[in-house]
């Protein structure tokens, strides 16, 4: 089972991926960026205010196969559990709003996004979707980057939104308003239910 977690930057994604690890120690834990020199050229177009959205969306994309074939496929072949912490839904809301707001002529973003994944991706069995505001998640994260601006990230959650109601029996909406360990004990709970199944 491939199970994600995904929302805005200061949502509490990362905090919810590591308390999973004391309880699942046998699965395989991974991450969009990766750590591989794809996920490295993904990281530097993050931090260049120029970058070209458009080269940004195929090096987000490059990383993604490789992921996929590295460390998703073998790991669920092997009858494993994978949770990643951001995957494909990440690229579909962020590179979409980006690419939005761009100068790119590209119509439907958010369609053009999803259909250049649809060739070769493998979605997610079920999404843990950590909701919070827009401005509180610019607060939490503390970063001014080109990523966390109010607007932009107001179009980010939007485009969640739009991928939550095109596909609702895969998405859980936890509240991420609540204290930390209340977030981690709800995702607990919702994980194990999807695991039981």
């Amino acid at each position: 089972m491939l199970i994600t977690l995904e929302g805005l930057d200061g949502s509490g994604k990362t905090t919810v991926w590591e308390a999973l690890q004391d309880v699942y120690p046998d699965a395989t834990f991974t991450c969009e960026p990766t750590d591989s020199w794809y996920g490295e050229a993904v990281s530097r177009s993050m931090a260049d205010s120029e970058a070209d959205p458009l080269a940004e969306l195929f090096l987000y994309t490059a990383d993604h196969a490789n992921h996929l074939s590295e460390t998703v496929r073998p790991a669920l072949a092997d009858g494993g559990l994978v949770i990643s912490d951001r995957y494909s839904d990440s690229r579909f809301a962020y590179q979409g709003a980006t690419i939005e707001r761009s100068d790119a002529d590209v119509q439907r973003p958010l369609e053009y996004v999803r259909g250049i994944h649809s060739a070769f991706s493998r979605p997610p069995d079920a999404t843990v979707y950590l909701d919070l505001d827009p401005q509180a998640a610019a607060e939490r994260a503390g970063r001014t980057d080109k990523f966390e601006r109010g607007g932009y990230l107001t179009a980010v959650r939007d485009n969640y939104e739009r991928l939550i109601d095109a596909d609702p029996g895969r998405f859980r909406r936890v509240d991420a308003t609540r204290a930390p360990e209340d977030v981690i004990a709800r995702v607990e709970e919702v994980v194990a239910d999807l695991v039981d199944r």
